[in-house]
């Protein structure tokens, strides 16, 4: 039941991710006309802001509401928000953006949370039951910007935001209507779910519950380096297929893709569809190994890493876009395969991570700090790619010349950031009350 809301719900944000930013450096079809910058810099606060409000709606849920009501509000304001974006004024659009911001505050904290919810303590199922609902993410987040960039290209910006609404309003629906027995116990207020609940939350934390915060806390260091550069997904590399990139559609494709071309908001689905092929390869591979899995921290080192070749594929295409030649599709294709399996080794367990190692009493505001690191990022992320072109000009620095500079940054940082985390997995793993030798139980 949560795979089905939350694939809808993924449905409407990611079709109106894809669309954003070109809609916003748009000149010639109702557009806003704004240039690069500062279209970078509006994605960044607005991504940015999806990911701080839910420490508020973690800590309401917490306090007050409990998940499943916090589900219900954020899902009614999410749908008017996308409706809003819908109707083309300047008011409207700032509105619908805010109403964004505020629903997913109060939805996406929580439903992860609730996922989490459904295995006891320490049940080896954890990581594979996240990177399963994972896919629900993911087939939503492909279907998206192929849906809303189709109607967006033939018949206008709004039927596209319209399509992200209509979305939005399905997972609400289809929530309320489904929830009966299969979740009676789950996402409760904290007034109805006392007697199960554990110690209060004004409760004196244990040293043990300290520890496990702090390993939270060190692991969001690295959670802003994996959201910097995986975030650009919808702002610079957005860009780059809509301008450095062959978009004219083959044959095979000619009858589907509006106009002939294929639109560039449809990139955005490649790395979904990725995951829906890897994501049961890679959860079968975790419980294959079962004791001898990397442990949780372990896998998302090796999630950088990758994230950071797959940067290597995009410093190569766009050194030979900076001739003046269009890049095949293919390099972006080649890029969204390889980020996509860094993204399986490191997001579906980092949430899982947050879940298994946050105090239960504090689980969804903890779960809410954890993704301020992604507000951090794309805020940071959005000034980055508003710097494309003074980079691209060699103003700031120049190595390699060109657009590959700027693809070169968030290589170093990946290789760098996931071998400082590789290096630190036993401290990680010690504050979390884990073994560092022999058997290591499965995360």
């Amino acid at each position: 039941m949560l795979f089905f809301t939350e694939l809808w719900e993924r449905f409407a944000y990611y079709g109106m991710r894809a669309l954003l930013i070109l809609y916003l450096i748009d000149t010639a079809t109702g557009g806003l006309g704004w240039s690069q910058e500062r279209a970078s810099r509006l994605y960044g606060w607005f991504v940015g802001l999806t990911y701080l409000t839910p420490v508020a709606g973690g800590w309401l849920a917490d306090r007050f509401l409990g998940t499943n009501r916090s589900l219900v509000v954020g899902g009614a304001i999410l749908t008017l928000g996308y409706f809003s974006l819908a109707l083309g004024t300047g008011l409207s659009f700032a509105a619908g953006l805010a109403l964004v911001a505020v629903g997913t505050g109060f939805f996406k904290a929580n439903v992860h949370t609730m996922v989490g919810q459904l295995y006891p303590p320490g049940d080896p199922r954890r990581d594979s039951g996240f990177t399963l609902y994972y896919m629900g993410i993911n087939l939503g987040a492909f279907f998206g910007p192929l849906v809303c960039a189709w109607l967006a290209v033939r018949h206008g910006w709004s039927y596209g935001f319209g399509a992200a609404g209509s979305g939005m309003a399905v997972a609400l629906l289809f929530y309320l209507w489904a929830r009966g027995e299969s979740l009676r116990s789950v996402g409760l207020s904290p007034r109805r779910g006392a007697a199960s609940a554990g110690p209060r939350l004004h409760t004196a934390l244990t040293p043990a519950e300290r520890q496990r915060i702090i390993a939270i806390g060190l692991i969001t260091v690295f959670v802003v380096v994996f959201w910097l550069a995986y975030e650009q997904a919808g702002s610079s590399l957005n860009v780059f297929a809509a301008r450095r990139t062959d978009r004219a559609a083959g044959e095979w494709l000619a009858w589907l893709a509006p106009n002939g071309e294929i639109p560039a908001a449809w990139f955005q689905s490649v790395n979904p569809l990725f995951v829906l092929l890897l994501a049961p390869a890679v959860a079968g591979l975790w419980q294959r190994l079962g004791d001898r899995a990397p442990s949780t921290p372990a896998k998302m080192a090796l999630g950088l890493i990758l994230l950071g070749l797959a940067y290597a594929i995009m410093v190569a295409g766009a050194a030979q876009s900076d001739h003046g030649s269009l890049v095949s599709p293919w390099v972006l294709v080649a890029f969204y395969l390889i980020y996509t399996v860094g993204e399986l080794c490191f997001l579906p367990v980092g949430i899982s991570f947050v879940s298994q190692t946050a105090p239960p009493r504090l689980a969804s505001m903890l779960m809410g700090i954890w993704l301020t690191a992604n507000f951090v990022a794309n805020l940071i992320g959005g000034y980055l790619a508003g710097m494309v072109q003074p980079i691209e000009r060699g103003e700031i620095f120049r190595v390699l010349g060109g657009p590959a500079d700027f693809f070169l940054i968030f290589l170093v940082l990946c290789l760098g950031a996931g071998c400082l985390l590789a290096l630190l997995v036993p401290v990680i793993r010690r504050l979390m009350g884990e073994p560092v030798s022999g058997v290591v139980r499965p995360t």
